[in-house]
C-alpha cells in the first residue's frame, strides 16, 4: 500500500471531502483537533503522539505512522521512544496472532465429530 503514498499529492484528494461532506469533515477536524490538543489533556502530547503511531504501525497505515512519527518528535519523542513504541506495536500484533491462533483451536472443534461413548 506504501508505494501509493505521496505526501504532498495526497493532500489535494482532500477536495473530495470538501465538496461532497464538508459537515463531516469538519466535525472530524474539530474532534481530531480536541484530540491532539497540546494542553487540556491528561496524557502529556508526546505520549498521545506516541499511542497514534502506535496504532498507525500496528494497523499499518503509512499516513498515520508519517503524521504521527513526526508530530511525536516535535512533542519531544526520541529515537528510543520511537524504537519503543515500535516493539510495542510488534509485540501487540503479533499477541493478537497469538491469542487468534487459540481461538482458531476453539472453533475448529466445531468441525470434529462429537465422541460417542
Amino acid at each position: 500500500m506504501s508505494e501509493y503514498f505521496d505526501r504532498a499529492a495526497d493532500k489535494s484528494y482532500t477536495r473530495v471531502y470538501k465538496s461532497e461532506t464538508p459537515d463531516i469533515l469538519a466535525a472530524f477536524a474539530a474532534f481530531d483537533q480536541a484530540v491532539f490538543a497540546a494542553e487540556g489533556r491528561e496524557i502529556p502530547l508526546k505520549y498521545r503522539e506516541l499511542i497514534a503511531l502506535a496504532v498507525g504501525i500496528t494497523t499499518q497505515c503509512v499516513y498515520c505512522i508519517d503524521g504521527h512519527s513526526q508530530n511525536a518528535v516535535k512533542a519531544g519523542a526520541t529515537e528510543a521512544e520511537l524504537a519503543e513504541t515500535a516493539w510495542v506495536a510488534t509485540a501487540i500484533r503479533a499477541g493478537g496472532g497469538y491469542a487468534h491462533g487459540r481461538l482458531a483451536f476453539k472453533l475448529a472443534d466445531d468441525a470434529r465429530p462429537a465422541h460417542q461413548h
